[in-house]
């Protein structure tokens, strides 16, 4: 039988290339960053998904943009909520793209709204036909720094953050700011979040411009100068993580940090948490351990804590059952292949990885941050 055997082996690389452009007035008739494609050979028709409070603000816009360039839009906007990134949301927005077909390389998917709109349609373009062209126009602080800029999609499945989901690189990505404009200031906060996750671990001199000036960008709505620069450390402090990693081979990755704990709050029904939100908190817990660890002084836990207070992000301690916690800890695990590769902290601006961390850990990190939250924290949701 030895005579019979035989492989055969597959060796290919597929390249990934994409634009991140920076351009105001994208509804503008003359702009046409919406309408360039790869091959520059776009067709006439574009299937358009836009979060429905962005279609309040700009829908008269963008119809009109398509309008005045002899494109044939279909726009389908949903509530772009938390419990709306799912897979019956998932399949409505198929089922309106299957009613309006688009040619499949020259006709891309746009994306407008926040990173619930640019996740879930990334895994509407993965999937239609096994894959189409689309376009990230992130409008929020959060899609802006983080979620429309990378090549990860997907929704949540049976109580799962992201549970089903692809890789799938945008055609493009088109930042613009100005949508920060009109954007509640809750929201505001929660890109702050991400940005706040940066600074900790590997910006040392982002931490200290949020020191000197977050506040009085958050106030601007990040439309001033200084605000400018925050946002474009940000983003390419990101881009740097991501790209050389794109596909998570290496699956101990620093922009975890927040992101271990998080997800239970998040998914939490009735604790009402938006992502950043989340991820401040699961920073904080994690803060704390390393602190408990001697991994982090005293000093800097402060300057974290201080900061969290100075920028006024949320808090709550609710939902902090430390077995739960555990439990987040443990699917992460099995996410990140069966090593808990948890990043914390180990001074402003650098981190490390660790990979045994308990109950004890967990329960004295809980209970430290519910007694600084009391004592220092005193506002609304707490």
């Amino acid at each position: 039988m030895s005579g019979f055997q035989k492989t055969w082996q597959v060796r290919t690389e597929r390249p990934v290339s994409y634009d991140i452009v920076c351009r105001h007035d994208l509804f503008h008739p003359d702009n046409d960053a919406l309408l360039v494609t790869q091959d520059n050979r776009g067709g006439n028709r574009r299937f358009v998904v836009v979060d429905s409070q962005i279609l309040v603000l700009y829908g008269d816009a963008i119809e009109n943009y398509f309008s005045a360039n002899n494109i044939d839009a279909c726009i389908h906007s949903f509530e772009a909520g938390e419990s709306n990134k799912s897979i019956e949301q998932y399949l409505a927005v198929l089922d309106a793209l299957d009613s309006f077909p688009i040619n499949r390389r020259n006709e891309p998917i746009i994306a407008i709204g926040g990173g619930v709109v640019t996740d879930l349609v990334g895994f509407v373009a993965s999937s239609w036909r096994r894959g189409v062209p689309h376009i990230n126009v992130p409008t929020t602080l959060m899609g802006y720094v983080d979620a429309a800029i990378g090549v990860k999609t997907g929704i949540n499945f049976k109580h799962h953050k992201n549970r089903l989901g692809s890789f799938s690189a945008p055609e493009r990505v088109l930042l613009d700011h100005t949508f920060f404009q009109t954007l509640p200031r809750r929201h505001l906060l929660n890109g702050v979040g991400e940005i706040l996750k940066l600074a900790i671990v590997k910006e040392p001199d982002l931490f200290s411009a949020l020191e000197q000036h977050g506040s009085s960008c958050i106030e601007a709505k990040f439309q001033d100068n200084t605000s400018w620069e925050i946002l474009s450390v940000s983003v390419e402090s990101m881009l740097a993580e991501l790209v050389p990693n794109l596909f998570e081979t290496e699956l101990a990755r620093v922009v975890d940090f927040g992101h271990t704990f998080s997800t239970a709050l998040e998914m939490q029904s009735g604790l009402d948490l938006l992502h950043g939100e989340a991820v401040v908190i699961d920073m904080m817990l994690s803060s704390i351990i390393a602190w408990q660890r001697s991994l982090l002084s005293r000093h800097d836990l402060d300057r974290i804590f201080s900061l969290v207070l100075t920028l006024e992000l949320r808090l709550s301690s609710q939902g902090l059952d430390p077995e739960l916690l555990v439990q987040a800890l443990i699917e992460r695990q099995h996410h990140r292949n069966g090593v808990q590769r948890v990043p914390l902290p180990m001074g402003i601006g650098s981190y490390c990885f660790v990979a045994n961390i308990g109950l004890d850990d967990v329960a004295l990190a809980v209970n430290f941050f519910k007694e600084w939250l009391q004592e220092n924290y005193h506002r609304d949701g707490t």
